[in-house]
C-alpha cells in the first residue's frame, strides 16, 4: 500500500524542483539574452571601430596627398611672380646682343643672371615650353595672341612665338604665347 503522505511529500518535491528548474531554466533564458544583448553592442562597437579605423587611414591618405601637393605646388604664386623677370631679362640680352654698343659685361651679367633664374626654375620643377615654328597649335600648351593667314602655312600652324610657355611638373603655370596660321586649306 502506498503511503499518502509519502505520495504528497513527492509530490511537493517534484513541484519544488520542478519550479525549481522552472526558475533555473528562466535564469538561463535572461542569462542568455544579455549574452545576445552584449555580442550585438560587441558587433556594434567592432563596426564602428572598423569605420573609425578606416576614416583615420583615408584621413592619413588624404593628409599625405595634400603635403605631397603642398610640397610640389606651393611654390605656384612665387613661379607666376618670377615669369615677368624671366621675359625681362630675356628682352634685356636680346636687345644688348643687338646693340652694337653695348658692353660685354653687361651681356655677360644679364646672361649669367638668366642661367640662374633658369637653374633655380629647374631646381623647383619649373620647365620652358619653347615652341618653334611651323609646329602645331596645341590649345593645352600655347595660348594664341592672333591669327593671320600666311602663305606657305597651314591652318593651326605656329607662325610666331611671342612670349615662352612655363610648366610647373604637370601643371601650365603659362601658355606659351604664339601667332597661329588662319591658312585656309586650298
Amino acid at each position: 500500500m502506498a503511503d499518502p503522505k509519502k505520495d504528497d511529500f513527492l509530490d511537493d518535491i517534484d513541484a519544488a524542483e520542478a519550479e525549481e528548474q522552472a526558475g533555473l531554466n528562466e535564469e538561463i533564458d535572461d542569462i542568455a539574452m544579455e549574452i545576445d544583448a552584449l555580442r550585438a553592442e560587441r558587433d556594434d562597437y567592432k563596426d564602428k571601430f572598423m569605420r573609425a579605423l578606416a576614416d583615420a587611414e583615408n584621413a592619413r591618405k588624404r593628409a599625405d596627398k595634400d603635403r605631397r601637393e603642398a610640397q610640389a605646388y606651393g611654390g605656384t604664386r612665387i613661379a607666376r611672380d618670377l615669369l615677368p623677370v624671366y621675359d625681362n631679362l630675356n628682352r634685356a640680352l636680346t636687345a644688348a646682343q643687338e646693340s652694337e654698343g653695348a658692353s660685354t659685361a653687361l651681356v655677360e651679367g644679364v646672361e649669367l643672371t638668366l642661367k640662374e633664374l633658369l637653374k633655380v626654375f629647374e631646381r623647383h620643377g619649373v620647365t620652358r615650353i619653347t615652341p618653334e615654328v611651323g609646329e602645331r597649335f596645341d590649345p593645352q600648351q600655347h595660348e594664341a595672341m592672333f591669327e593671320a593667314p600666311v602663305p606657305g602655312t597651314k591652318a593651326g600652324e605656329i607662325i610666331q612665338v611671342s612670349a615662352e610657355g612655363f610648366m610647373l611638373y604637370d601643371r601650365l603655370l603659362r601658355p606659351a604665347q604664339v601667332g597661329v596660321s588662319s591658312m585656309p586649306a586650298s
